[in-house]
């Protein structure tokens, strides 16, 4: 389902340099990696679609600079890169909530400087887009004005028609049909332009005009739903201009192509009653009137029809007719005016909007959401009208995600208490284990083992500036050596006999077997010496710096508890603040849609006692003609 249609402007913006690259170097290009890991969180929430903790948690990192930081000596330039992607992301993620304004503010100044200008042409347009529908005209042409001469065809035709409604939307009927004169194409924005047209001819008094148009437009064969309603649409507009120019023959032909089920099928039919009505064809007329006065009462179409039936009624002489007609008005409206006072009541007490969060979880919020179903009841028909508003579905929206920010601060007050656990737990661990570092550290002797670690290093100098080899030898290769030494001074071997001869020469040799052998090792036995005493070095100076770094934590340990003590246990003023403002601005947003609501139900009600007052007068009217007759004919 695709429920981001403006977000994936970020997106596109954020990734498209990405794609261009693996585009460019197919032969084997690096795999395009998010490094930033609260980069990486925060994307993980937005493909979760999980729009408010991804903005929660970009705002946080934005907070403590780790994604807003020019790179500095060691740090990676992608890390720079994610900051300016993150920040086109938040601005898509501002547009989800329908924040257009801070997320203009986003772009405006990150596509300021060398940017593609297909990524700024459509970062415009889409701006534009928004800024129109949320009726910001002066932005939303601000905003075209900045779109350049290579903006892709397709959108080219759209901005067109953007152009054109902002003429029509600001009453510059001229500049609107100078632009859509010159329509080239036959796609479906042609058939969007020409109605544009068509209204901008019929504003500016060229009915004649707007009728040719219109009436090619009201004939044409729609392969979709879309089209279809446009050509209602053009047809109904076409039809009661000409009605409202005295030319009701030629009205009803369009009137009359209008679908009888189609969302525009109740004016089409009391336009196509009053055009039989204006050439006094009154029993033609009772007949797209009567078809009205089945259907629903809140449609000023079918409110007017039951007024229009007696009306005609009176003027084919059925006059007892037209007062029962006229009766069952007066009584149609009197209920419909009770229901709609209960119904004003019932939003007026706050409860609908309650009734409206709790039909529908909050498992998604901001622009895209839509409510699937209105809340049971009677109140539910009236809903359905203002729900059919822009004005009141945007205010529905701000209300839900209102409530929703509410109850996310309940949930974090919560948590408030889990975190000071945490935090005196940790603490309690830290005064109990911090003795046993204490005895543990005064047991250490660093000064002693880097004094030591000096005398092996002059030890071994000695030994290799005298070149003792026999300093080198194992505990066995020593002992063997007194061995040989202590049999080599026994006074027997010293007689002058062959036996002795024989056994001094074996001594001679095996002494000189083992001193071959440590010459031999000697070198190698000094170098890895050498080298364990390094590595005993290194050790040691890692050792002194993990102690300065424990005497650091020691020092700072306190310090820093005491400064997340003051976090924590500040967190909950500040949440009771936000969530008292947030209810405020909830109560101001439930005010706001109160007016609404009750405005356009005032204004239906204004309307029905309207309708009333002239049912009554036509009315007595009539009994006074009836009257009239009766004392006629009885003279």
């Amino acid at each position: 389902m695709r429920q981001r249609l403006f977000i994936v402007v970020a997106l596109w913006l954020c990734f498209s340099s990405a794609v261009q690259t693996a585009q460019a170097a197919k032969d084997g290009p690096d795999p395009i990696v998010v490094e930033d890991p609260h980069y990486g969180e925060v994307l993980f929430y937005f493909y979760q679609e999980d729009y408010f903790p991804a903005i929660v948690r970009l705002l946080a990192a934005q907070d403590k600079w780790r994604l807003g930081t020019e790179p500095g000596e060691g740090e990676e330039p992608n890390q720079f890169e994610h900051a300016n992607q993150a920040e086109l992301l938040l601005g898509g993620l501002y547009l989800s909530y329908g924040h257009h304004l801070e997320a203009a503010r986003i772009f405006e100044r990150l596509l300021a400087d060398n940017v593609d200008p297909e990524i700024r042409n459509r970062t415009w347009f889409f701006l534009a887009k928004i800024w129109l529908q949320r009726g910001y005209l002066d932005e939303s042409q601000n905003a075209l004005s900045n779109l350049s001469d290579d903006l892709p065809e397709n959108l080219w035709r759209e901005a067109q028609m953007l152009q054109s409604q902002i003429f029509i939307n600001s009453g510059q009927y001229d500049r609107a049909i100078a632009l859509l004169q010159d329509w080239k194409g036959k796609t479906e924005w042609s058939s969007y332009a020409k109605f544009n047209l068509g209204v901008a001819l019929v504003r500016s008094g060229h009915v004649e005009a707007a009728a040719e148009i219109l009436d090619e437009l009201g004939d044409l064969n729609p392969f979709n739903e879309e089209l279809t309603s446009l050509r209602d649409k053009a047809n109904l507009a076409l039809g009661y201009s000409l009605l409202q120019d005295g030319q009701p023959l030629a009205a009803k032909g369009p009137l009359q192509r209008v679908r009888l089920e189609g969302p525009f099928s109740n004016k089409a039919l009391l336009g196509v009653g009053w055009a039989d009505a204006e050439v006094e064809n009154y029993r033609r007329a009772l007949v797209p009137w009567m078809e009205l006065r089945g259907r629903d009462l809140l449609d000023s179409a079918v409110q007017e029809s039951m007024l229009a039936i007696p009306y005609a009624l009176a003027k084919l002489d059925s006059i007892s007719q037209a007062a029962d007609h006229y009766l069952n008005a007066i009584e149609a409206f009197y209920e419909e005016t009770n229901r709609i006072d209960r119904t004003i009541g019932f939003i007026e007490s706050g409860a609908v909007f309650e009734e409206f969060l709790a039909d529908d979880p909050l498992d998604s919020t901001g622009w895209y959401w839509r409510l699937e179903e209105l809340p049971e009841g009677p109140e539910g028909r009236y809903l359905y009208h203002l729900l059919a508003t822009h004005e009141f579905q945007e205010g529905l929206k701000n209300y839900r995600d209102l409530y929703y920010l509410h109850e996310n601060l309940d949930r974090w007050q919560a948590n408030v208490g889990v975190y000071a656990n945490m935090l005196e737990t940790r603490l309690q661990a830290y005064e109990e284990r911090l003795p046993r570092v204490e005895a543990a550290l005064g047991r250490a002797d660093l000064d002693g083992m880097v004094d030591r670690k000096l005398e092996f290093d002059s030890v071994l100098n000695d030994i290799e500036q005298s070149d003792d080899w026999l300093a080198l030898a194992s505990r066995q290769e020593f002992e063997m050596w007194g061995e040989i030494t202590g049999l080599e001074n026994t006074p027997a071997l010293a007689a002058n006999i062959p036996e002795a001869e024989e056994v001094r020469d074996k001594i001679l040799l095996l002494k000189g077997v083992l001193q071959w052998r440590l010459e031999r090792d000697f070198p190698d036995r000094l170098w890895r010496l050498r080298r364990d005493v390094r590595k005993t070095g290194e050790a040691l100076v890692e050792t002194q710096r993990a102690r300065r770094k424990i005497d650091d934590t020691m020092r700072n340990e306190p310090l820093r508890f005491e400064d997340l003590s003051s976090r924590v246990y500040g967190l909950g003023p500040r949440i009771d603040g936000m969530k008292s403002r947030v209810a405020n601005v909830m109560q101001e947003q439930g005010g706001f849609l109160k007016s609404i609501a009750v405005g356009e139900l005032q204004a239906q009600k204004q309307r029905l006692d309207i309708y009333t007052v002239q049912a009554r007068f036509a009315l007595a009217a009539i009994y006074d003609r009836a009257a009239t007759t009766v004392s006629e004919a009885s003279q």
